[in-house]
């Protein structure tokens, strides 16, 4: 029973390492049309793609289709899905299990979306970008609740204390990377950047998510 659960773990672990993006991430936030925040602290600055070509890749990018209300519906959950970086199955399972929780079923799917443990700890300021936090919980720099935790995918909760591991925090990589985005927490968070320790103290608010999201169309898409 062990070796099959740690076997899981293993499967689930490469499957994170491999199922990525790898092409320019700037094409996306082109597609969707409003920054994603995908590359840190370039999205930033005037080098970022929305600021000098806002509007969508590839030969027909400047052409006003309108869309349908499905198409709409679409772009929506496309651009939920690539703020996030689920895979398209990763993101069908959290609405169903949205679905099945108490409460509106969009607001529990950005609740679970905001919980992942790569999102908390680019909004805890210990990454530049979620591309990036997910590497770092890749290669194992963070515990949660003193345990090794190395999943970027894994749902916290509130109450959970995330900390970078001691050996990481003598890196001075990692020491400048948190001294450079030392920033505001939103208000579900509580950080001490100092001790290089997070902690969940609520539930997540969309009022908080840095992208307006109109979660009812995903609802309205996988209700077809």
């Amino acid at each position: 029973m062990v070796a099959d659960r740690q076997n899981v773990e293993e499967y689930r672990k490469r499957g994170e390492k491999m199922a990525r993006y790898t092409g320019p991430v700037c094409r996306m936030c082109r597609r969707e049309g409003l920054k994603l925040y995908l590359k840190g602290d370039r999205c930033y600055t005037d080098k970022c793609s929305i600021g000098r070509r806002n509007y969508a890749p590839g030969q027909h990018g400047q052409n006003n289709k309108k869309l349908t209300n499905y198409g709409i519906q679409l772009r929506e959950k496309q651009k939920v899905r690539r703020y996030y970086g689920v895979l398209e199955s990763q993101f069908l399972g959290y609405f169903k299990k949205a679905d099945k929780m108490s409460g509106k079923t969009g607001d529990n799917l950005l609740k679970l979306l905001e919980l992942r443990f790569d999102n908390v700890i680019y909004r805890l300021g210990f990454a530049s970008s979620r591309p990036e936090a997910r590497q770092l919980v890749l290669h194992g720099h963070f515990t949660v609740n003193g345990k090794n935790a190395d999943i970027p995918s894994m749902i916290l909760k509130a109450g959970d204390e995330i900390k970078v591991r001691e050996k990481s925090q003598n890196s001075v990589k990692f020491k400048d990377l948190v001294e450079a985005h030392k920033k505001t927490a939103p208000q579900w968070l509580q950080v001490d950047p100092d001790n290089f320790t997070g902690r969940i103290i609520a539930d997540p608010a969309k009022e908080d998510i840095e992208i307006p999201i109109e979660e009812h169309l995903i609802v309205e898409l996988y209700s077809r």
